[in-house]
Protein backbone atom coordinates (compact mmCIF):
# COMPACT_ATOMS: atom_id res chain seq x y z
CA UNK A 1 0.00 0.00 0.00
CA UNK A 2 1.70 3.20 -1.08
CA UNK A 3 0.82 6.82 -1.58
CA UNK A 4 2.85 9.39 -3.49
CA UNK A 5 2.07 13.04 -2.92
CA UNK A 6 3.61 16.45 -2.21
CA UNK A 7 2.75 18.08 1.07
CA UNK A 8 4.33 21.47 0.56
CA UNK A 9 5.16 21.38 -3.12
CA UNK A 10 8.77 22.05 -2.21
CA UNK A 11 7.91 25.38 -0.60
CA UNK A 12 10.71 27.33 1.10
CA UNK A 13 9.04 26.77 4.49
CA UNK A 14 9.58 23.02 4.19
CA UNK A 15 12.17 21.72 6.64
CA UNK A 16 13.14 18.80 4.40
CA UNK A 17 11.86 15.90 2.33
CA UNK A 18 10.69 12.79 4.13
CA UNK A 19 9.48 9.25 3.57
CA UNK A 20 6.81 8.08 6.03
CA UNK A 21 6.57 4.31 6.61
CA UNK A 22 3.99 2.59 8.81
CA UNK A 23 4.98 -1.02 9.62
CA UNK A 24 1.67 -2.75 10.40
CA UNK A 25 1.91 -6.10 12.19
CA UNK A 26 -1.17 -7.98 11.01
CA UNK A 27 -2.85 -11.34 11.47
CA UNK A 28 -6.11 -12.71 10.10
CA UNK A 29 -7.84 -11.46 13.24
CA UNK A 30 -6.29 -7.97 13.29
CA UNK A 31 -6.22 -7.10 9.59
CA UNK A 32 -7.90 -3.71 9.04
CA UNK A 33 -6.81 -1.85 5.88
CA UNK A 34 -8.91 1.21 6.77
CA UNK A 35 -7.25 1.53 10.18
CA UNK A 36 -3.83 1.12 8.56
CA UNK A 37 -4.53 3.91 6.07
CA UNK A 38 -5.82 6.14 8.87
CA UNK A 39 -2.67 5.51 10.89
CA UNK A 40 -0.52 6.30 7.84
CA UNK A 41 -2.45 9.52 7.25
CA UNK A 42 -1.96 10.48 10.91
CA UNK A 43 1.79 9.83 10.62
CA UNK A 44 1.92 12.09 7.55
CA UNK A 45 0.04 14.72 9.55
CA UNK A 46 2.65 14.47 12.30
CA UNK A 47 5.38 15.02 9.70
CA UNK A 48 3.47 17.98 8.29
CA UNK A 49 3.30 19.49 11.80
CA UNK A 50 7.05 20.20 11.61
CA UNK A 51 6.93 21.30 7.97
CA UNK A 52 8.33 18.13 6.46
CA UNK A 53 7.63 17.61 2.76
CA UNK A 54 6.31 14.03 2.56
CA UNK A 55 7.33 12.74 -0.88
CA UNK A 56 6.37 9.10 -0.27
CA UNK A 57 4.29 7.23 2.29
CA UNK A 58 3.63 3.54 2.56
CA UNK A 59 2.13 0.84 4.77
CA UNK A 60 4.38 -2.24 5.07
CA UNK A 61 2.46 -5.22 6.39
CA UNK A 62 4.36 -7.65 8.63
CA UNK A 63 3.47 -10.96 10.21
CA UNK A 64 6.18 -10.55 12.84
CA UNK A 65 8.88 -7.94 13.50
CA UNK A 66 12.52 -8.65 12.61
CA UNK A 67 14.91 -8.03 15.55
CA UNK A 68 17.58 -6.44 13.32
CA UNK A 69 15.54 -4.13 11.05
CA UNK A 70 11.89 -4.58 12.10
CA UNK A 71 10.80 -4.99 8.45
CA UNK A 72 11.91 -7.75 6.09
CA UNK A 73 15.09 -7.63 4.01
CA UNK A 74 13.09 -7.37 0.77
CA UNK A 75 11.30 -4.24 1.98
CA UNK A 76 14.60 -2.78 3.21
CA UNK A 77 16.18 -3.26 -0.24
CA UNK A 78 13.14 -1.90 -2.12
CA UNK A 79 13.06 1.21 0.04
CA UNK A 80 16.83 1.60 -0.32
CA UNK A 81 16.39 1.89 -4.11
CA UNK A 82 13.59 4.47 -3.72
CA UNK A 83 15.62 6.45 -1.17
CA UNK A 84 18.61 6.50 -3.50
CA UNK A 85 16.40 7.80 -6.33
CA UNK A 86 14.36 10.41 -4.42
CA UNK A 87 17.03 11.31 -1.82
CA UNK A 88 14.84 12.25 1.17
CA UNK A 89 16.46 13.96 4.13
CA UNK A 90 14.65 11.74 6.60
CA UNK A 91 12.74 8.47 6.90
CA UNK A 92 10.01 8.37 9.55
CA UNK A 93 9.14 4.89 10.82
CA UNK A 94 5.73 5.24 12.47
CA UNK A 95 6.43 2.78 15.27
CA UNK A 96 8.85 2.34 18.16
CA UNK A 97 12.32 1.31 16.96
CA UNK A 98 15.01 -0.19 19.14
CA UNK A 99 18.41 1.55 18.96
CA UNK A 100 19.80 -1.42 17.01
CA UNK A 101 16.97 -1.35 14.46
CA UNK A 102 17.39 2.39 14.01
CA UNK A 103 21.15 2.03 13.46
CA UNK A 104 20.77 -0.86 10.99
CA UNK A 105 18.16 0.97 8.92
CA UNK A 106 20.33 4.08 8.76
CA UNK A 107 23.25 1.96 7.55
CA UNK A 108 21.12 0.23 4.91
CA UNK A 109 19.48 3.40 3.61
CA UNK A 110 22.36 5.85 4.22
CA UNK A 111 19.77 8.27 5.51
CA UNK A 112 18.64 9.61 8.89
CA UNK A 113 15.86 7.49 10.43
CA UNK A 114 13.60 8.46 13.34
CA UNK A 115 10.74 6.55 14.94
CA UNK A 116 7.32 7.70 16.15
CA UNK A 117 8.63 8.79 19.54
CA UNK A 118 11.43 10.82 17.95
CA UNK A 119 8.97 12.53 15.59
CA UNK A 120 6.54 13.46 18.38
CA UNK A 121 9.44 14.80 20.45
CA UNK A 122 10.45 17.00 17.50
CA UNK A 123 6.90 18.37 17.31
CA UNK A 124 6.71 18.97 21.04
CA UNK A 125 10.07 20.73 20.95
CA UNK A 126 8.82 23.05 18.20
CA UNK A 127 5.47 23.76 19.94
CA UNK A 128 6.50 24.32 23.58
CA UNK A 129 6.17 27.99 24.45
CA UNK A 130 6.39 28.25 28.25
CA UNK A 131 9.39 27.38 30.38
CA UNK A 132 7.41 24.48 31.90
CA UNK A 133 6.58 23.09 28.47
CA UNK A 134 10.21 23.36 27.38
CA UNK A 135 11.37 21.54 30.51
CA UNK A 136 8.87 18.75 29.99
CA UNK A 137 9.92 18.28 26.37
CA UNK A 138 13.62 18.34 27.27
CA UNK A 139 13.10 15.75 30.00
CA UNK A 140 11.26 13.41 27.61
CA UNK A 141 13.94 13.92 24.93
CA UNK A 142 16.80 13.20 27.32
CA UNK A 143 15.13 10.05 28.64
CA UNK A 144 14.67 8.90 25.04
CA UNK A 145 18.19 9.87 24.00
CA UNK A 146 19.87 8.19 26.95
CA UNK A 147 19.07 4.72 25.60
CA UNK A 148 20.44 5.64 22.17
CA UNK A 149 23.82 7.11 23.08
CA UNK A 150 25.64 4.01 21.90
CA UNK A 151 24.74 4.90 18.29
CA UNK A 152 26.48 8.25 18.41
CA UNK A 153 29.89 7.28 19.72
CA UNK A 154 30.81 3.89 18.25
CA UNK A 155 34.00 5.38 16.78
CA UNK A 156 35.40 6.17 20.23
CA UNK A 157 37.59 3.78 22.19
CA UNK A 158 35.97 1.92 25.06
CA UNK A 159 37.69 2.25 28.38
CA UNK A 160 39.92 -0.74 29.09
CA UNK A 161 40.44 -2.19 32.54
CA UNK A 162 41.33 -5.28 34.53
CA UNK A 163 44.61 -6.88 35.62
CA UNK A 164 47.45 -6.98 33.13
CA UNK A 165 46.38 -3.87 31.21
CA UNK A 166 47.59 -0.30 31.46
CA UNK A 167 44.01 0.92 31.47
CA UNK A 168 41.98 3.10 29.21
CA UNK A 169 42.28 6.82 28.58
CA UNK A 170 39.87 7.66 31.39
CA UNK A 171 36.22 8.60 30.92
CA UNK A 172 35.10 7.95 27.36
CA UNK A 173 32.86 10.34 25.46
CA UNK A 174 30.02 7.85 25.76
CA UNK A 175 30.32 7.70 29.54
CA UNK A 176 30.69 11.46 29.77
CA UNK A 177 27.55 12.04 27.72
CA UNK A 178 25.59 9.51 29.77
CA UNK A 179 26.74 11.17 32.99
CA UNK A 180 25.88 14.67 31.73
CA UNK A 181 22.46 13.54 30.55
CA UNK A 182 21.77 11.85 33.89
CA UNK A 183 22.77 15.01 35.77
CA UNK A 184 20.55 17.14 33.52
CA UNK A 185 17.61 14.76 34.00
CA UNK A 186 17.96 15.03 37.79
CA UNK A 187 18.07 18.84 37.56
CA UNK A 188 15.00 19.04 35.29
CA UNK A 189 13.03 16.69 37.54
CA UNK A 190 13.79 18.99 40.50
CA UNK A 191 12.63 22.03 38.51
CA UNK A 192 9.44 20.24 37.44
CA UNK A 193 8.85 19.20 41.05
CA UNK A 194 8.92 22.91 41.91
CA UNK A 195 6.45 23.56 39.09
CA UNK A 196 4.22 20.84 40.55
CA UNK A 197 4.37 22.47 43.99
CA UNK A 198 3.58 25.88 42.49
CA UNK A 199 0.64 24.43 40.57
CA UNK A 200 -0.63 22.82 43.78
CA UNK A 201 -0.44 26.21 45.52
CA UNK A 202 -2.45 27.77 42.69
CA UNK A 203 -5.06 25.03 43.03
CA UNK A 204 -5.30 25.65 46.78
CA UNK A 205 -5.70 29.37 46.07
CA UNK A 206 -8.53 28.60 43.63
CA UNK A 207 -10.22 26.47 46.30
CA UNK A 208 -10.12 29.41 48.70
CA UNK A 209 -12.11 31.38 46.14
CA UNK A 210 -13.54 28.20 44.69
CA UNK A 211 -14.77 27.85 41.15
CA UNK A 212 -15.48 24.49 39.52
CA UNK A 213 -12.75 23.34 37.12
CA UNK A 214 -13.85 22.10 33.68
CA UNK A 215 -11.03 20.45 31.69
CA UNK A 216 -10.96 19.88 27.94
CA UNK A 217 -9.33 16.61 26.87
CA UNK A 218 -9.30 14.76 23.59
CA UNK A 219 -7.35 13.36 20.70
CA UNK A 220 -4.98 15.80 19.08
CA UNK A 221 -6.65 17.91 16.38
CA UNK A 222 -10.14 17.13 17.71
CA UNK A 223 -10.81 20.87 18.01
CA UNK A 224 -10.19 21.50 21.73
CA UNK A 225 -8.46 24.85 21.27
CA UNK A 226 -11.05 26.05 18.75
CA UNK A 227 -13.81 25.15 21.22
CA UNK A 228 -11.86 26.79 24.05
CA UNK A 229 -11.64 30.01 22.01
CA UNK A 230 -15.34 29.83 21.11
CA UNK A 231 -16.42 29.41 24.74
CA UNK A 232 -14.07 31.91 26.39
CA UNK A 233 -13.45 34.42 23.55
CA UNK A 234 -9.74 33.72 24.05
CA UNK A 235 -7.12 33.67 21.30
CA UNK A 236 -5.31 30.40 21.97
CA UNK A 237 -3.38 29.20 18.90
CA UNK A 238 -5.67 26.82 17.01
CA UNK A 239 -4.82 25.36 13.63
CA UNK A 240 -5.55 22.22 11.61
CA UNK A 241 -2.32 20.62 12.79
CA UNK A 242 -1.57 17.74 15.12
CA UNK A 243 -0.38 19.07 18.50
CA UNK A 244 -1.04 22.70 17.52
CA UNK A 245 -0.90 23.64 21.23
CA UNK A 246 0.97 22.07 24.13
CA UNK A 247 0.95 24.39 27.10
CA UNK A 248 -2.18 24.37 29.29
CA UNK A 249 -4.35 27.49 29.27
CA UNK A 250 -7.04 28.49 31.78
CA UNK A 251 -9.80 31.07 31.43
CA UNK A 252 -12.94 31.91 33.38
CA UNK A 253 -16.30 31.07 31.81
CA UNK A 254 -19.78 32.19 32.87
CA UNK A 255 -22.54 29.62 32.38
CA UNK A 256 -26.21 30.41 31.60
CA UNK A 257 -27.16 30.05 35.29
CA UNK A 258 -24.64 32.72 36.22
CA UNK A 259 -22.29 30.13 37.70
CA UNK A 260 -18.62 30.85 36.96
CA UNK A 261 -16.19 28.05 36.15
CA UNK A 262 -12.54 27.81 35.13
CA UNK A 263 -12.06 26.18 31.73
CA UNK A 264 -8.73 24.43 31.15
CA UNK A 265 -7.34 23.49 27.73
CA UNK A 266 -4.79 20.64 27.86
CA UNK A 267 -2.37 18.87 25.52
CA UNK A 268 -3.94 16.50 22.99
CA UNK A 269 -3.57 12.73 23.20
CA UNK A 270 -2.61 10.35 20.43
CA UNK A 271 -2.43 6.60 19.87
CA UNK A 272 0.75 4.98 21.16
CA UNK A 273 1.64 8.14 23.09
CA UNK A 274 5.26 7.60 24.19
CA UNK A 275 5.58 6.71 27.84
CA UNK A 276 8.34 9.32 28.21
CA UNK A 277 5.84 12.03 27.26
CA UNK A 278 3.12 10.80 29.63
CA UNK A 279 5.66 10.89 32.46
CA UNK A 280 7.10 14.27 31.46
CA UNK A 281 3.69 15.95 31.08
CA UNK A 282 2.28 14.56 34.31
CA UNK A 283 2.41 17.99 35.97
CA UNK A 284 0.29 19.42 33.15
CA UNK A 285 -2.15 16.50 33.15
CA UNK A 286 -2.70 16.92 36.89
CA UNK A 287 -5.10 19.74 35.96
CA UNK A 288 -7.33 17.01 34.53
CA UNK A 289 -7.07 15.01 37.76
CA UNK A 290 -8.29 18.02 39.73
CA UNK A 291 -11.18 18.86 37.40
CA UNK A 292 -14.79 18.81 38.63
CA UNK A 293 -15.97 17.99 35.10
CA UNK A 294 -14.16 16.67 32.00
CA UNK A 295 -15.21 17.59 28.47
CA UNK A 296 -13.97 14.88 26.11
CA UNK A 297 -13.83 16.58 22.71
CA UNK A 298 -14.12 14.10 19.83
CA UNK A 299 -13.84 14.67 16.08
CA UNK A 300 -17.09 12.93 15.11
CA UNK A 301 -16.30 13.39 11.40
CA UNK A 302 -13.09 11.34 11.61
CA UNK A 303 -13.41 7.76 10.29
CA UNK A 304 -11.42 6.48 13.27
CA UNK A 305 -13.35 8.48 15.89
CA UNK A 306 -14.23 5.37 17.92
CA UNK A 307 -10.60 4.19 17.99
CA UNK A 308 -9.45 7.68 19.01
CA UNK A 309 -12.04 7.61 21.80
CA UNK A 310 -10.52 4.37 23.11
CA UNK A 311 -6.99 5.81 22.93
CA UNK A 312 -8.00 8.85 25.01
CA UNK A 313 -9.84 6.73 27.56
CA UNK A 314 -6.82 4.44 27.87
CA UNK A 315 -4.57 7.38 28.79
CA UNK A 316 -7.17 8.72 31.25
CA UNK A 317 -7.43 5.30 32.88
CA UNK A 318 -3.63 5.17 33.17
CA UNK A 319 -3.87 8.50 35.01
CA UNK A 320 -6.30 6.94 37.51
CA UNK A 321 -9.53 8.53 36.23
CA UNK A 322 -11.52 5.32 35.72
CA UNK A 323 -14.35 6.33 38.07
CA UNK A 324 -14.69 9.78 36.45
CA UNK A 325 -15.07 8.50 32.89
CA UNK A 326 -18.84 8.04 33.25
CA UNK A 327 -19.83 10.18 36.24
CA UNK A 328 -17.77 13.29 35.58
CA UNK A 329 -17.49 13.48 31.80
CA UNK A 330 -19.42 14.96 28.88
CA UNK A 331 -18.55 13.74 25.38
CA UNK A 332 -18.46 16.73 23.03
CA UNK A 333 -18.98 15.38 19.50
CA UNK A 334 -17.28 18.15 17.53
CA UNK A 335 -17.02 19.04 13.82
CA UNK A 336 -20.65 18.26 12.98
CA UNK A 337 -20.31 20.89 10.24
CA UNK A 338 -18.25 18.31 8.32
CA UNK A 339 -21.03 15.70 8.44
CA UNK A 340 -23.54 15.43 5.57
CA UNK A 341 -26.51 15.59 7.95
CA UNK A 342 -27.45 15.01 11.57
CA UNK A 343 -31.02 14.02 10.68
CA UNK A 344 -30.20 10.32 10.42
CA UNK A 345 -28.24 10.24 13.68
CA UNK A 346 -30.03 9.30 16.91
CA UNK A 347 -30.40 11.97 19.56
CA UNK A 348 -27.38 11.81 21.86
CA UNK A 349 -27.82 10.71 25.50
CA UNK A 350 -27.45 13.27 28.28
CA UNK A 351 -23.70 12.72 28.57
CA UNK A 352 -23.14 13.63 24.88
CA UNK A 353 -23.72 16.77 22.83
CA UNK A 354 -23.21 17.61 19.14
CA UNK A 355 -21.31 20.83 18.44
CA UNK A 356 -19.31 22.66 15.82
CA UNK A 357 -16.62 24.73 17.52
CA UNK A 358 -15.96 26.41 14.17
CA UNK A 359 -19.52 27.62 13.47
CA UNK A 360 -20.87 27.73 17.03
CA UNK A 361 -23.62 25.19 16.40
CA UNK A 362 -24.61 23.37 19.59
CA UNK A 363 -22.39 25.49 21.87
CA UNK A 364 -25.37 26.92 23.78
CA UNK A 365 -26.62 23.38 24.38
CA UNK A 366 -23.16 22.40 25.62
CA UNK A 367 -23.16 25.26 28.14
CA UNK A 368 -26.55 24.11 29.42
CA UNK A 369 -25.24 20.53 29.76
CA UNK A 370 -22.21 21.76 31.72
CA UNK A 371 -24.55 23.71 34.00
CA UNK A 372 -26.75 20.64 34.42
CA UNK A 373 -23.87 18.31 35.23
CA UNK A 374 -22.37 20.69 37.80
CA UNK A 375 -25.82 21.16 39.33
CA UNK A 376 -26.08 17.39 39.84
CA UNK A 377 -23.20 17.68 42.32
CA UNK A 378 -24.98 20.43 44.26
CA UNK A 379 -26.52 20.00 47.69
CA UNK A 380 -29.22 21.71 49.70
CA UNK A 381 -28.03 24.18 52.36
CA UNK A 382 -30.15 26.07 54.88
CA UNK A 383 -29.07 29.35 56.46
CA UNK A 384 -30.62 31.83 58.89
CA UNK A 385 -29.37 35.33 58.18
CA UNK A 386 -29.95 38.57 60.11
CA UNK A 387 -32.22 41.15 58.46
CA UNK A 388 -29.29 43.44 57.69
CA UNK A 389 -27.34 40.72 55.78
CA UNK A 390 -28.52 41.97 52.39
CA UNK A 391 -25.14 41.48 50.73
CA UNK A 392 -24.97 37.83 51.84
CA UNK A 393 -28.52 37.21 50.59
CA UNK A 394 -27.67 38.78 47.21
CA UNK A 395 -24.60 36.55 47.00
CA UNK A 396 -26.74 33.43 47.50
CA UNK A 397 -29.13 34.59 44.77
CA UNK A 398 -26.20 35.13 42.40
CA UNK A 399 -24.38 31.85 43.09
CA UNK A 400 -27.12 29.40 44.04
CA UNK A 401 -30.67 28.34 43.30
CA UNK A 402 -32.94 29.66 46.07
CA UNK A 403 -35.50 27.01 47.07
CA UNK A 404 -37.31 28.96 49.79
CA UNK A 405 -36.86 32.33 51.47
CA UNK A 406 -38.92 33.25 54.55
CA UNK A 407 -38.81 35.93 57.21
CA UNK A 408 -38.73 34.75 60.81
CA UNK A 409 -38.81 36.62 64.09
CA UNK A 410 -35.01 36.79 64.20
CA UNK A 411 -34.04 37.14 60.54
CA UNK A 412 -34.32 35.56 57.08
CA UNK A 413 -34.48 31.80 56.64
CA UNK A 414 -33.01 30.68 53.29
CA UNK A 415 -32.85 27.22 51.70
CA UNK A 416 -30.53 27.20 48.70
CA UNK A 417 -29.15 24.60 46.29
CA UNK A 418 -25.49 25.12 45.36
CA UNK A 419 -22.19 23.35 44.94
CA UNK A 420 -20.09 22.41 47.96
CA UNK A 421 -17.33 24.73 46.77
CA UNK A 422 -19.73 27.70 46.69
CA UNK A 423 -21.12 26.73 50.08
CA UNK A 424 -17.59 26.77 51.49
CA UNK A 425 -16.94 30.09 49.81
CA UNK A 426 -20.15 31.63 51.19
CA UNK A 427 -19.62 30.39 54.73
CA UNK A 428 -16.04 31.60 54.85
CA UNK A 429 -17.03 35.04 53.56
CA UNK A 430 -20.27 35.74 55.40
CA UNK A 431 -20.96 33.36 58.26
CA UNK A 432 -19.56 34.36 61.60
CA UNK A 433 -20.89 33.85 65.12
CA UNK A 434 -21.86 37.52 65.24
CA UNK A 435 -23.96 37.93 62.11
CA UNK A 436 -25.36 34.55 61.07
CA UNK A 437 -26.11 31.01 62.12
CA UNK A 438 -25.70 27.98 59.87
CA UNK A 439 -28.45 25.85 61.35
CA UNK A 440 -28.74 22.93 58.94
CA UNK A 441 -27.38 21.50 55.73
CA UNK A 442 -27.82 18.28 53.81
Amino acid sequence: MTQDFQRHNGSPSSSGKAFVIYPAIVTKETSDPFAEEARLEEACGLALAIDLDVTHSEVIRLRSPRPATLIGSGSVETLASMIQAKKPDLVVMDTALTPIQQRNLEKAWKCKVIDRTGLILEIFGARARTSEGSLQVELAALMYQKSRLVRSWTHLERQRGGLGFIGGPGETQLEMDRRLITERIVKIKKELAQVKRTRALHRRARRRVPYPIVALVGYTNAGKSTLFNRLTKAEVFAKDLLFATLDPTMRSLKLPSGREVILSDTVGFISDLPTQLIAAFHATLEEVLEADLILHVRDISHPQSDNQNQDVRKVLEEMGLTSSLEEGMIEVLNKVDLLPSLDDMPAPPRHRVFVSALTGKGVDDLLLRIDERLAMAEKIYAYELPFEAGEALAWLHAHGDIQTQDETETGISVVVRMSPVNAHRFEKKYLTEDNARHYASS
